[in-house]
């Protein structure tokens, strides 16, 4: 099976996405939103997109660029 690299994968972005967001509410950040929203949302979109991206999968992941 042909291979891709892992900045290629949804799975990492949206687990990036959802690790950032977590660290910026975490450090308190502010983006001059209201109660966190926007980290929360952020947050929310990076865990779908990782979800997607592993459940669309098929290709294995052989290398990092």
């Amino acid at each position: 099976m042909d291979g891709k690299a892992l900045l290629a994968s949804k799975t990492t972005w949206g687990t990036i996405i959802s690790f950032v967001a977590l660290i910026a509410q975490s450090a308190g950040l502010d983006i001059g939103d209201q109660e966190g929203l926007v980290e929360l949302l952020a947050g929310l979109c990076g865990a779908a997109l990782a979800l997607y991206g592993r459940v669309r999968a098929v290709k294995q992941i052989d290398r990092v660029l």
